[in-house]
């Protein structure tokens, strides 16, 4: 296997699925069904889940809210989601614990490096809510961050689409994909895979980065095994 542990990041609005709104309980369903058999497989999974299909808080910002307050109502949004995942994993059977960097217990424990590494080992499929606990920062910067600190052989950006591309393909047809790409041409051809200071945290520590199709059943498996799905982001 090539991967032993991973950080994944998840999409808010992927949960949607096809409602448009919310969390959808099929998607839900199929993100945990591929997360327990990767698991059982006997990879390590950290889990980071945007907030944006229930509230983003750079949205928000732009119709009137405060920036902070925006924020934290998303750190929020990715507690929802958070549990929702937690739940659909545990009916299923799995191991599973979510992890918040702000305090709010019971909802979950409070995060740190060491019991989240613990809870790796041990099993678990953690799962990383309330972002960084700090405002200004999106959930893409918190996943880089999470992998990093739990010592994540890569990070895994589970999107709608199959890798990072020229130009976003759901609007440009003539979009062509990339196998591989440095983290360097990303920032020079100004690609929209992630935000600037998630995708230099990456470069600057050595973190690969592999985008592709997690709303394609059975993708999360053949990539983690190593196949030539999605676009592999190095050095």
């Amino acid at each position: 296997m090539k991967y032993n542990r991973i950080l994944l990041k998840l999409s808010g609005e992927s949960l949607m699925g096809a409602q448009g709104y919310g969390i959808d309980e099929n998607r839900l369903s199929e993100y945990a069904s591929q997360l327990k058999e990767i698991a059982d497989m006997g990879v390590q999974i950290g889990i980071v889940i945007g907030g944006g299909n229930i509230f983003r808080g750079l949205s928000g910002a732009k119709k009137g809210y405060d920036r902070v307050k925006g924020d934290q109502m998303g750190m929020l949004a990715t507690v929802i989601n958070a549990l929702a995942l937690n739940s659909a994993l545990s009916a299923i059977g799995a191991k599973v614990k979510v992890l918040t960097a702000i305090r709010m217990e019971p909802i979950g424990e409070f995060y740190t490096k060491d019991r989240a590494i613990d809870l790796l080992n041990s099993g678990y499929i953690t799962i990383f809510a309330a972002g960084t606990s700090c405002p200004y920062f999106t959930t893409d910067t918190g996943s880089s961050l999470r992998g990093l600190e739990i010592e994540a052989d890569a990070m895994f950006k589970g999107t709608r689409v199959d890798g990072i591309y020229t130009a976003d393909p759901e609007k440009d047809p003539s979009a062509t994909k990339y196998d591989d790409i440095s983290y360097d041409e990303i920032l020079n051809k100004n690609l929209k895979v992630m935000d600037l200071s998630a995708t230099v945290m990456c470069r600057d520590n050595n973190l690969p980065i592999v985008v592709f199709n997690m709303d394609k059943v059975g993708n999360l498996k053949k990539v983690i095994s190593g196949e030539n799905i999605g676009t592999y982001v190095h050095p």
